[in-house]
């Protein structure tokens, strides 16, 4: 049996960043991450930030943390796996490829968990066809091992993460023909719905390289105006870096003997209903894009509480601004809070690390210093350039004020 004052679960942007906070007080911590590599989704990211435009190369900020959380003694198993949590804290963990190994429990006096997201899976007629992957597949294969999913591609769902990846694509010499709606269905909801869908594009406008469509980023924060852009939005699309958005056509099958040969696709109107005949394109890849939800799962044999926020893009362990849950010594950070941007997970891994060191007594920590922490979350968000879901800042509201009244009714 293993042991260290904290276990860290999830190796990515947030775990990273409170393991280094812990270890340079000199807290012994232990990583655990089930992919081969430690850096989590930082290890697929590469955009270009609209202010300089400087390139996010999400692998070499993982390597930094990594090397900075090394530096400080810190502990980090990958390959492993958490199966379960014991409050205590016991932790037991599994090797993901040796499937006969004994697996073994590490003791710990705190348990982060900085698991991150999951993606949400889309029906869509034909989407077990080999060469049909979600977009976060086809991330991992561009920008992590650099291979092409395919010769040509069409992807379904319009988000921050499908317009990412389709760039990526295209910079790797993919021919992407389009950004489609996704069909709409019980399973998608706004998403699939142009005039609700343009509530949501408003954030990521300031992305695009063409003037015309950065200043229609500004049509998009009134609802009179994302009403005149969804109608005047032209039904042949408007082209972000040689890559069609379609608002008016979705993909509704993909079809093939053997593989993805065909993507279905139809015009609609503003509401998401199809408009004429169904047509169809040749493709050898298709990518479904229907984003990401918090991966919550092993907090739930904990007895902390929870909570379904939409801005959250689902539902989170409730828990205060020092990144502390209702149960005492277990602590989240990152993605498993709601779904951000890189920066603000990095930012709530420091709020974590300076209050674990608190509770735990690693090192005194001043209440200044995790308020400063705070802070830097809440700025971090104002100022990210992504932001996957526009009513983020009142979901974190609302999320204070069902913390507030569980402590009151505690």
């Amino acid at each position: 049996m293993l042991k260290a004052d904290v276990v860290i679960i999830g190796g990515g942007p947030a775990g990273l960043t409170a393991a280094r906070e812990i270890g340079e007080r000199g807290g012994s911590v232990i990583v655990i991450d089930d992919h081969p590599k430690p850096g989590g989704k930082l290890l697929g990211q590469l955009h270009e930030e609209p202010v300089g435009r400087k390139w996010w190369k999400g692998y070499e900020q993982a390597e930094q943390l990594v090397q900075r959380a090394l530096a400080v003694n810190v502990t980090i198993l990958s390959g492993k796996q958490v199966w379960a949590l014991e409050k205590g804290w016991n932790v037991f963990v599994s090797d993901v490829h040796q499937q006969h190994s004994k697996g073994f429990v590490i003791e710990a006096e705190a348990v982060l968990l900085a698991t991150g997201a999951v993606e949400k899976p889309v029906p869509i007629p034909g989407w077990t066809l080999p060469g049909v992957m979600s977009v976060g597949a086809a991330q991992v294969l561009t920008n992590v091992y650099r291979i092409k999913p395919g010769q040509k591609a069409a992807i379904a769902g319009i988000d921050i993460l499908s317009l990412s990846i389709a760039r990526a694509m295209k910079l790797a010499g993919v021919d992407v023909i389009g950004v489609f709606m996704l069909p709409k269905n019980e399973f998608t909801k706004e998403a699939s719905v142009p005039d609700q869908l343009m509530d949501s594009f408003k954030s990521f406008t300031s992305h695009a390289p063409s003037p015309l469509l950065r200043m229609g980023g500004r049509l998009l924060k009134t609802e009179n105006g994302r009403k005149l852009a969804s109608f005047l939005y032209p039904p042949w699309g408007f082209k972000v870096w040689g890559i069609p958005i379609h608002f008016r056509r979705s993909l509704i099958g993909i079809e093939g003997k053997n593989e993805a040969e065909q993507a279905v696709l139809t015009k609609i109107d503003s509401k998401g209903n199809a408009v004429g005949l169904p047509y169809k394109e040749s493709v050898d890849v298709v990518c479904i894009s229907g984003g990401l939800s918090p991966l919550y799962e092993l907090a739930v044999n904990t007895g902390c509480s929870f909570a379904r926020l939409d801005g959250l893009s689902g539902v989170v362990p409730l828990h205060d601004e020092t990144m502390e849950t209702n149960v005492a010594g277990l602590f989240v950070a990152g993605n498993i809070t709601g779904i951000e941007g890189a920066k603000v997970a990095m930012a709530q891994g420091v709020v974590a690390g300076k209050t674990i060191c608190r509770k735990a007594g690693i090192r005194r920590v001043q209440n200044q210093e995790i308020t400063e922490a705070i802070e830097w979350v809440k700025r971090a968000r104002r100022e990210a350039d992504i932001q996957f879901h526009p009513s983020i800042s009142e979901a974190r509201d609302e999320l204070q004020k069902l913390w507030q009244e569980a402590v009151l009714n505690a």
